[in-house]
C-alpha cells in the first residue's frame, strides 16, 4: 500500500476529534469505536493493555472529573501501509490539580476506507530520574 498522501490533516482531525470524545466524560464511552477488540494496544503512563474493553476499562477508571487541555503540537508522518503516526504535545489539567505537560502517540491503522488506533501511548512529562 502507498503512503497516504493526507496523513498531516487525517493527524490533525483524528486529535480534534479523539480529545472532543475523551474530554467530555459523557461521549468518553464512544471512543470505544477507536480501537480494535483484539489488535490495539496501549501503553498508560508504563502500563501496557491490549484490547478495546481492557483500553475502555482503563479509560472509565480514570479518576478524574474534568479536563482542560491545551494542544501545543501535533506532528503527523504516514505509515508505509497506509496508516498514520501521529504525535501530540500538550497541557491538561485535571480536576483542580496542577496544569501537567503530556504526549500522546497514536498509531492509525488503515481498515476499510477508515482507521482504528493500532498504538495508543500516554504519558505526564515527569522529569524522575530512573
Amino acid at each position: 500500500m502507498a503512503l497516504n498522501p493526507q496523513y498531516e490533516a487525517i493527524g490533525k482531525d483524528f486529535v480534534s476529534q479523539y480529545y472532543a470524545l475523551f474530554d467530555n466524560p459523557m461521549q468518553r464511552p464512544n471512543l470505544h469505536s477507536m480501537y480494535n477488540a483484539e489488535t490495539s494496544f496501549m501503553t498508560f503512563e508504563g502500563t501496557q493493555i491490549q484490547g478495546s474493553a481492557k483500553i475502555m476499562e482503563r479509560i472509565s477508571n480514570l479518576s478524574f472529573q474534568k479536563i482542560t487541555r491545551a494542544i501545543t503540537a501535533v506532528d503527523s508522518q504516514p505509515t508505509f501501509d497506509g496508516g498514520v503516526l501521529i504525535n501530540v504535545l500538550g497541557r491538561l489539567q485535571t480536576d483542580e490539580d496542577i496544569p501537567q505537560s503530556y504526549v500522546q502517540t497514536f498509531v492509525l491503522k488503515p481498515i476499510e476506507g477508515s482507521f482504528y488506533v493500532q498504538h495508543d501511548i500516554f504519558r505526564l512529562v515527569l522529569h524522575d530520574t530512573l
